[in-house]
């Protein structure tokens, strides 16, 4: 069990409590924390949540412990499709949807067999069903905010999906979203990526751990997906469910070298209803396309 306290309390900060715990619950999915309770008949009110024993992600990512832990790219695409699974639950299923608002590297915990839980909904909010209802203060992260929401104060379903595009970095590169240590031109991550992209230098950026001949295609795949989620305007983003799914057919492919082999076969994996109608859908991924029209030999 864990334990959120508001360490001073003014009439904000309690609207805040009331908002984060009254969107939590009516969450009920396996990769979001669960809201256990609340405590208000004392000075500092708490939310109570379940107890998540392996940290954040970032711990996992950057911790001192990550040079020693090998974290396979199988490892981070799971926890990558799951965070991705939650956030499009909130955006499609919830009613009304919501958007989180934070999406960070430090705001998904990491259970006893690595499953994460997308946790800490103080920046979340419904929904809004007209233009006066956008905030009027942008809150978030250095290094994950959507550069539109910052211009337009208006807080969006595609402005998790740009902060969701630097966490699919972090598990692509090793690197932290944004290092005020490192020179003005490198401190952002989404910028040095989109600059390694356009020049033709992924490799140059991307984990050691998980870079190697045999993954190569699935990182470019990846990568590609990372790039779209961090286009500057967000109707040229995917949707959370558009993410989520293409992580799920990348996953399903990358378990599954076999299929490869049998057009039909990858057609069930996958859920394609037929070959042609696969290579046709611009929204697969090419390693798909190839997979499905034969054209690849099985890893």
């Amino acid at each position: 069990m864990a334990v959120k306290r508001c360490m001073t309390i003014d009439e904000q900060q309690k609207k805040e409590f009331g908002k984060e715990m009254l969107i939590l619950s009516q969450i009920n999915h396996r990769n979001i924390v669960k809201l256990l309770g609340c405590c208000l008949e004392v000075e500092v009110p708490m939310l109570v949540y379940e107890f998540i024993p392996n940290g954040t992600l970032f711990d996992l990512i950057h911790g001192d412990h990550h040079r020693q832990q090998h974290v396979s790219l199988d490892t981070r695409l799971r926890i990558a499709h799951e965070s991705a699974e939650a956030l499009a639950y909130l955006h499609s299923c919830a009613s009304p949807p919501i958007l989180h608002g934070d999406v960070k590297s430090t705001n998904i915990l990491l259970d006893g067999d690595y499953t994460d839980k997308v946790s800490d909904f103080g920046a979340s909010i419904l929904a809004p069903n007209d233009k006066s209802q956008f905030v009027t203060v942008v809150q978030g992260t250095c290094g994950y905010l959507d550069p539109e929401y910052m211009q337009t104060y208006e807080l969006t379903d595609k402005s998790d999906v740009y902060s969701f595009g630097v966490v699919l970095l972090e598990l692509l590169t090793g690197k932290k979203a944004f290092n005020l240590e490192g020179p003005e031109n490198d401190r952002s991550l989404s910028m040095r990526f989109l600059y390694a992209m356009k020049e033709n230098k992924l490799e140059d950026i991307v984990d050691d751990q998980i870079k190697n001949s045999e993954n190569i295609e699935y990182l470019e795949e990846i990568a590609e997906l990372a790039r779209q989620c961090l286009e500057m305007s967000g109707v040229n983003r995917p949707t959370m469910k558009e993410v989520a799914d293409k992580l799920d057919r990348l996953r399903k492919i990358m378990q599954h070298p076999w299929a490869h082999e049998n057009p039909e076969e990858l057609d069930k994996l996958l859920g394609e209803p037929s070959t042609a109608n696969s290579t046709a859908t611009t929204g697969n991924f090419s390693i798909t396309k190839r997979a499905a029209m034969g054209l690849e030999s099985g890893r």
